[in-house]
């Protein structure tokens, strides 16, 4: 069975600084992606990584979000810095088979149940 698992969800101040895991189960992916979805918004693109280390970032996360993974955990992370309250959202792991990290969630096959992230003001 395959899973996603995200953790490391919370509330932090203006500035402060997350670090989100997905932990992947059940099979190996060839791209990884964040996205978020805040209160009343539709579903957006936050950042993806390739199973080489490829990285698309959306244009709001530049220079303080940092996507990673780790092949041999079959993890990837997303570190989240100078955070703002516009950040705040509930934030989803996805998995796919691309060797080309995407910006689209339809090349996203599985997807994780989300972590929230609030961001106080």
């Amino acid at each position: 069975q395959v899973q996603l698992v995200e953790s490391g969800g919370g509330l932090v101040q203006t500035g402060g600084s997350l670090r989100l895991s997905c932990a992947a189960s059940g099979r190996t992916f060839k791209s990884y992606a964040w996205f978020r979805q805040a209160p009343g918004k539709e579903r957006e693109f936050v950042a993806a990584i390739s199973w080489v280390g490829t990285t698309v970032y959306a244009d709001f996360v530049k220079g303080r979000f940092i996507i990673s993974g780790d092949n041999a955990k079959n993890t990837v992370y997303l570190q989240m810095n100078s955070l703002k309250p516009e950040d705040t959202a509930v934030y989803y792991c996805a998995a796919g088979a691309n060797w080309i990290p995407t910006m689209g969630e339809g090349s996203y096959d599985y997807w994780g149940q989300g972590t929230q992230v609030t961001v106080s003001s």
